[in-house]
Parts: C-alpha cells; sequence; structure tokens
C-alpha cells in the first residue's frame, strides 16, 4: 500500500522526484568548468571590497566572495580571472557574458532587478550613502553643504541619491562627476570638490588610505539605502543558486561557529545541519550540480561571512568598521541565511 501511495504521489507532482536528482551543469557552470576559470567582475578599486594589493592580488569583501564561489565550482581559490569594471560599465559586461559574476559593491534595486535582464543574489553587505569633507570646514551636517561642489561617480545609485536628496532638502550644489572612484579620489583630495559622497563605508576606505585621515570627517547623515549584493544574468537558475547559496553557506558557518581554521573538526559532526553544510549528508551540492564539499571548499578558503568581514573592513582593518546591520540575525544585525536541509 505504501508503495502504491508514494507511486501516486510522483505520477501526480513528477517535479518532487525530479528536484532530488543531481543536476547536470547549466551553461554558466558548464563554461566555467570548460575554461577551467571563473571569470569575476570587480571595481577598478574600492579599498575594504576589491582593491589589488601591492602584488597586485585582489583584496576585499567582494573579492574573497569570488574566491568563495571559484572554491565552491573549482575547488581552487587561484582560479579566478578578474576584471576590473567602471561603474557604467559593470552591468553590461555581465549582460554581454565578459564575466560570470559581478562582484563589486552593486546596489540592489528595482529597475536594476527588471530592466536589465540581471538577477540580484542575496545581500552581502548592507551599506548607505554619506559625505565626507575636510575637518576644517567646520560642518557638522549634510544640510550646511548649501552652494558645495561635491565628488560623484557616474554610472553609480550615489550620483542619483545625491540629487534626489538635494531636491528634496532644497539644496544648491554643484556636482563634480567622475568616470572612476580614483579620480574622483584624487579630485577630492586636490580640493576640486568640497565634499565626497558616496556609500559610507567606501568613504570610511578612502579616508583610511589619505596622507592625514584626521583632517577629514565623515557626517553623521546617511541619505540612502545601499544593500549590495553579487549579480548573474538572468536565464541560469542554477549559476543563481550556486551564487546565492555559497554566501548564504558563509553565514551558516558563522552561525555554527565554523571557521576557516577549525572547518576540520566539523567534519562528521553529529548536528544534522553542520553535517549537510559540510556534505557529510544529503546530496545538496549535487543539487546544484556541484560536489557535496562545496560549503566545505568555500569555507576552507575564506572562512565564514564575519571573518571575511573582519578582515577586510573590521575592527581588526584599517577601516574599522563595526559590524552593525551587517551582523548575524542572532545579534541585533540584519544577516540571515536560509537553512540547508
Amino acid at each position: 500500500m505504501l508503495r502504491q501511495t508514494l507511486f501516486a504521489t510522483l505520477l501526480l507532482f513528477p517535479g518532487i522526484a525530479a528536484a532530488q536528482q543531481p543536476q547536470a551543469p547549466g551553461p554558466t557552470l558548464a563554461a566555467v568548468r570548460a575554461r577551467d576559470v571563473l571569470v569575476c567582475g570587480t571595481s577598478t578599486g574600492a579599498a575594504g571590497f576589491s582593491l589589488p594589493d601591492s602584488q597586485g592580488n585582489y583584496r576585499g569583501i567582494d573579492s574573497d566572495l569570488c574566491r568563495a564561489f571559484a572554491a565552491a565550482t573549482l575547488n581552487d581559490v587561484t582560479k579566478i580571472r578578474w576584471v576590473p569594471l567602471t561603474s557604467t560599465a559593470r552591468f553590461p559586461a555581465l549582460q554581454s557574458g565578459q564575466v560570470d559574476v559581478l562582484a563589486r559593491t552593486a546596489t540592489w534595486t528595482q529597475s536594476r532587478d527588471t530592466a536589465n535582464g540581471l538577477n540580484f543574489t542575496a545581500i552581502n553587505f548592507f551599506d548607505g550613502q554619506g559625505f565626507m569633507l575636510r575637518r576644517s570646514l567646520g560642518l557638522a551636517k549634510a544640510t550646511e553643504l548649501q552652494g558645495a561642489s561635491i565628488c560623484v561617480v557616474s554610472g553609480s545609485t550615489n550620483e542619483l541619491n545625491l540629487a534626489d536628496w538635494a531636491r528634496l532638502n532644497n539644496i544648491r550644489y554643484s556636482p563634480v562627476v567622475f568616470e572612476q572612484n580614483d579620480e574622483a579620489r584624487r579630485s577630492y583630495l586636490a580640493g576640486r570638490c568640497d565634499a565626497y559622497s558616496t556609500d559610507a563605508s567606501q568613504l570610511a576606505g578612502l579616508r583610511a588610505s589619505f596622507p592625514n585621515p584626521e583632517e577629514h570627517v565623515i557626517l553623521p547623515d546617511i541619505i540612502s539605502k545601499e544593500p549590495h549584493s553579487p549579480v548573474v544574468r538572468h536565464g541560469d537558475d542554477q549559476w543563481f543558486d550556486i551564487i546565492r547559496w555559497t554566501l548564504f553557506a558563509l553565514l551558516i558557518a558563522e552561525e555554527n561557529g565554523i571557521t576557516q581554521a577549525n572547518v576540520d573538526s566539523f567534519l562528521n559532526s553529529p548536528n544534522p545541519e553542520i553535517r549537510r553544510l559540510l556534505g557529510d549528508s544529503g546530496d545538496h551540492g549535487p543539487l546544484m550540480g556541484l560536489d557535496r564539499r562545496w560549503a566545505y571548499n568555500a569555507i576552507k578558503a575564506v572562512g565564514n561571512y564575519g571573518e571575511v568581514f573582519e578582515r577586510n573592513l573590521g575592527m581588526a582593518s584599517p577601516i574599522k568598521l563595526r559590524r552593525g546591520l551587517n551582523d548575524l540575525w542572532t545579534r541585533g544585525g540584519l544577516m540571515y541565511a536560509p537553512p540547508i536541509r
């Protein structure tokens, strides 16, 4: 009787059986494996997010996410081709197939998510736009920037947010617009503009890199919501799942105290959730066309989300940002991953 009931259920709901079968590589995963390299779209330079060090190695929270994606799909963090992209060029590069994934301080907005053939996968950083200016100006709040010249990068949400904020608050300002962050940084330091407006976390990174950081102040005003997310193309749900769930895996690892250093000690854990995460039970990797150890490989490569945050943006880094909204939900933050089961 039980067999008959099960057979009838499968006839009525054939997707139940299909959903449990290991998945063949979709177009993006197949292309990544064929070339044996993940092509990651990155920024032209954003401290704490993606910035080449003195050896040319990209460092930052977005760069580490790309390493996690490479580890999950190819089990090798070195198999990445970095493609630096300006704010204007980043989405066309993804749309055209020039890159496999975009991990580049990209703000998730409704128009970007619906009109450009793109999918935002999961929020990896909650941010908001702010202002930096010289301490010598003696300003305490953004509305005192009446008549100021403000550096901003074109092709970003920052340019639109600044215009919206100024219109709403009846602020007259002169935008000084640049194609790249580095151009805006140099111009601000050279005194071509009174203030610089971009995401508050990037302002903190910029200030930390200045010759005399104490001469610059970041105002407390936050004028926008800037949820950052890795981005993929429409039309490949498997690749969307891989990118999204690799980020979720790093969050689940932090929730369970699993780190880059101790992940091996959690293999064969009696905890069912950890066993599923690390591939000791279930077929959660094969359901996305990956190895059972996909999440283990990602954690072993870069650590959990908290480790990625701390070394790139946190109090152990030159930028010294507190977790705030980017802390786990269990500690008052917004970082929350669905369960692997």
